[in-house]
């Protein structure tokens, strides 16, 4: 082979795809090597993980139970008739308040299912 093949192997577009392409993946692996040490150094700065005995306890009374409870809304007056409405700012915190019957709503046998299920309906 002659120096002239060499040239035109050198300079055809393969060649520089190939060169670029390795030099774009060394740049992607340094970035990453980068981003693992920058990630570790701030993980080192960190404060440390709390010891067995700063980690929480239960209560003496032991663990505390879920509150259920049926709650209804607030039914707040009309202004129709000639009152003034109520502001937000006049409102309390809750929209909600306990309600008298505590019972849980069950399905019941003969009534419909959910919409689409094909279900009869009531009947």
């Amino acid at each position: 082979m002659s120096t002239t093949t060499f040239v035109l192997a050198a300079t055809s577009s393969e060649v520089l795809n190939v060169i670029a392409a390795f030099v774009g993946g060394l740049f992607i692996a340094g970035a990453l090597v980068w981003a693992v040490q920058f990630g570790m150094r701030v993980q080192d700065r960190e404060s440390p993980r709390p010891r067995v005995e700063e980690q929480p306890r239960l209560p003496e009374t032991g663990p505390v139970r879920e509150l259920r409870e049926m709650r209804e809304p607030d039914e707040l007056s009309d202004a129709t008739d000639g009152q003034e409405r109520l502001m937000p700012h006049q409102l309390h915190h809750s929209g909600t308040r306990r309600g008298k019957d505590q019972h849980r709503k069950r399905w019941l046998p003969g009534s419909s299912g959910g919409f689409g299920s094909g279900g009869l309906g009531h009947v």
